[in-house]
């Protein structure tokens, strides 16, 4: 049985270029970084490949986590330094035409009314092709940076964030569709009586309303999450259009998946109503065997400086990794921070050294040829029945055309992703099949 159409994104550390600074095949060179000249020609190619679209991550603070010092992070590029994703949505938007655009905002820091304001703007700009991507934020010094000596619990957070949303949508809400009139003869732009307080007073927020800008061109724009722990499900499973995981095998898709549509239907939503795409980081090569030197090549250079992944796994959990000895086994640890992400990078090996050599971000096991790559894409598809992948690694336009210029035309020919756009909003086209 061959698979069915899937979807297609792409996730980027949004840290302008900066990724690909010290590689052959490099992002951007001097201050050339701070441009968006890149992110432009990203947008365009995955336009041109009919891509769903194009997350911009963020986060709010610099790590001192490896070592208590911010050295190896800023002397690397790592997780910093990084532009706020929200002055690029409208660059990207002008660029293109059909292109979901969707950048990260965090729940615990962000105003509400702000919010729903910036993002109905920015959907009205782009004519309904905007979406949010929301997070609760992990780290003490993000929390820092806003005024709180430690960050707020784990679960308070995702309760935090459940206010959050129900909050936005109701302001996105308080103006009816067909509010504005234009009525010249009658001299009334707006009828008043379809322009609605909210008047909410919650645990954590409060807002009367309405919004003083229109309803959303798409009405609400595609709300997406990335959580994987078990507050995080139930937050995407209440609220979400899409979610986007980041696992290592198809069982691990199997399991997400299923879950999240017991959880779907436990809350009377149809499980069709929530795109999941799996995070994956292919490897391209002229031939299988130079796809399969470079993933090796790669593999190495996790097992020569373990302290890369350390570090980052560090920030997301704001565990000092470096004060652990690489090959004595590890023993239990807990965190206020990314809870699912650090079970599954425990869940590697008994000793760090083990564990940073084998953990992988997202699925990487698509290693060959374009040919080759697009058929095992159809095939973990039809194993794990949908939805689809977001694509990550370096910004690059050697990676970008590899996976836009290769990959994608194959898996078009071949009737398992879109050839054209089938509709203006990015919410119609998402749920298009």
């Amino acid at each position: 049985m061959a698979a069915s159409p899937f979807h297609l994104g792409w996730f980027l550390g949004n840290s302008y270029g900066v990724h690909g600074w010290n590689q052959e095949w490099g992002g951007a060179d001097g201050d050339d970084w701070t441009q968006p000249a890149l992110h432009i020609d990203l947008a365009r190619a995955l336009e041109r490949a009919c891509f769903d679209y194009l997350l911009l991550e963020d986060s709010l603070f610099v790590p001192d986590n490896y070592g208590g010092s911010m050295e190896f992070y800023l002397a690397r590029a790592l997780r910093a330094p990084k532009n706020d994703p929200l002055p690029l949505v409208p660059l990207l938007a002008q660029a293109t035409t059909h292109l979901g655009i969707v950048p990260t905002i965090s729940t615990s820091f962000y105003p509400p009314f702000l919010l729903a304001r910036l993002i109905a703007t920015l959907d009205l700009m782009s004519k309904g092709r905007v979406g949010c991507n929301f997070v609760t934020s992990t780290g003490e010094r993000a929390a820092q940076n806003f005024g709180l000596e430690a960050h707020l619990e784990h679960d308070l957070r995702y309760e935090m964030a459940e206010e959050f949303v129900d909050l936005v949508i109701r302001l996105w809400e308080s103006w009816e569709a067909d509010a504005i009139v234009q009525d010249r003869e009658a001299g009334v732009f707006v009828d008043h009586r379809k322009v609605h307080t909210v008047d909410f007073k919650g645990r954590f927020f409060a807002s009367r309303g309405p919004l003083n800008t229109a309803r959303p061109a798409q009405g609400r724009p595609v709300l997406v999450q990335a959580g994987g722990s078990p507050q995080g499900r139930a937050f995407a499973a209440r609220h979400m259009d899409s979610v986007i995981v980041a696992v290592s095998s198809i069982a691990e898709m199997k399991e997400f998946r299923g879950d999240m549509r017991r959880r779907l239907a436990a809350q009377g939503r149809d499980p069709e109503s929530c795109k999941i795409l799996y995070v994956a980081s292919p490897t391209l090569g002229e031939t299988n065997e130079e796809a399969r030197a470079r993933s090796d090549r790669r593999q190495a250079q996790r097992e020569q400086f373990p302290a890369v992944t350390l570090a980052m796994m560090g920030s997301l959990t704001d565990i000092d990794f470096s004060t652990f000895d690489l090959d004595t086994p590890l023993g239990e640890l807990s965190t206020n921070g990314q809870q699912g992400t650090l079970k599954r990078f425990l869940a590697q090996g008994r000793t760090l050294r083990e564990i940073a050599a084998n953990y992988r971000y997202g699925y990487e096991d698509l290693v060959g040829t374009p040919e080759h790559v697009a058929g095992a894409m159809a095939e973990v598809m039809q194993e794990v029945g949908g939805d689809g992948f977001v694509f990550t690694g370096p910004l690059t336009r050697r990676y970008l055309a590899e996976i836009t210029d290769g990959v994608v035309p194959i898996l078009q020919r071949r009737g398992l992703v879109r050839t054209a756009y089938a509709h203006r909003h990015f919410r119609d086209n998402l749920f298009a099949y």
